[in-house]
């Protein structure tokens, strides 16, 4: 490669990436060696990164900065696809500040199931997924004891992980067969999502350590791995110790209230994602959440143990309609 061909390719990379890597640039003139024409190139200075949006038409625009409720300073994207942000109200009028969810998402959780009932394991499945459950509960209990926060927050970590991975096995069966799922595929992403904005909610609370959130790495990656090869051995034992696990999700959530009501544990305003969310009160409270949040564990309790019994009569979940909303 000749040295003119060398630098004509430098100069082009340069042009093209330069803009969208690295932060302000210097404009300097250059000479076309070929044709004797004198231009502007752009060449960057290593100051920094900035973002940059391309347009149609290859060139950098810088993007306004704007806040919103997820983050500080944010920055406006700039696009030309046409996929623009519908502005979204609540019943009020006023401005619904939530990226992670949609009015339409939000509900009123119903606190009136009952939270003591338990499935008794009686065949050698249910007695195996019982106590496997009760041998992981050990480590936790004497690694949080009562510090209810951050038990939580573990828990939440964990029970978002069955849904998901649940969901996306049915969704690959969905396919590979071309057959329906029944409602099923949504459902457990449903209890996903709704796991989820369990965490979402604590975190509004109480920050984790550096030390848990090492914790939570070690054991989502344990656990992502090993219901995985769960659910692919045996659908209905995996539904079967997500519903132990529930069941125990609401024993911890009863024990955070007798706490909370004894004094032992500050009863904080409720975070403002968690009044919108579940459709609270203004004027809301930590115990008002952990109810709620007690009652979505028992409504997911009952979910996985449904779906297990489907299983363990010699069904499979599209043969019975999914519990799509079961809150």
């Amino acid at each position: 490669m000749s040295h003119s061909t060398a630098t004509k390719m430098s100069r082009l990379v340069v042009c093209q990436l330069g803009p969208r890597l690295l932060s302000t640039s210097v404009s300097h003139v250059v000479r076309n060696e070929t044709s004797g024409a004198i231009g502007h190139v752009k060449i960057p200075t290593l100051l920094g990164v900035r973002n940059f949006s391309a347009s149609a038409t290859g060139k950098a625009e810088e993007e306004p900065v704007t806040t919103n409720s997820d983050s500080q300073v944010d920055k406006a994207i700039v696009s030309y696809w046409g996929v623009a942000p519908t502005k979204i109200t609540k019943e009020d009028g006023s401005a619904w500040k939530w990226n992670c969810f949609r009015p339409w998402e939000t509900y009123k959780a119903d606190v009136s199931i009952d939270v003591t009932k338990h499935h008794k394991p009686t065949n050698f499945m249910d007695k195996f997924a019982y106590w496997t459950v009760q041998a992981l509960k050990v480590p936790t209990q004497l690694f949080f004891q009562r510090r209810h926060m951050c038990h939580a927050m573990l828990l939440e970590t964990v029970a978002a992980v069955p849904g998901m991975v649940g969901g996306m096995l049915l969704h690959c069966k969905s396919l590979r067969r071309f057959e329906h799922s029944g409602g099923w595929i949504k459902a457990l992403l449903e209890e996903a999502e709704n796991e989820r904005m369990h965490l979402m909610t604590f975190i509004d609370i109480a920050k984790p350590a550096w030390y848990e959130r090492a914790l939570v790495i070690a054991v989502q990656g344990v656990f992502v791995n090993a219901y995985f090869l769960a659910y692919v051995a045996s659908p209905k034992l995996a539904h079967r110790m997500v519903g132990y696990l529930e069941e125990e999700a609401v024993i911890s959530y009863t024990e955070f209230l007798k706490d909370l009501d004894n004094g032992s544990f500050e009863n904080v305003p409720a975070p403002a994602i968690a009044i919108d969310y579940w459709r609270l009160p203004l004027d809301a409270t930590l115990r008002d959440v952990i109810t709620v949040i007690r009652a979505d564990e028992a409504h997911h309790r009952d979910l996985n143990h449904y779906a297990s019994d489907i299983q363990c009569q010699g069904h499979e979940l599209k043969e019975a309609p999914a519990p799509i909303g079961y809150h």
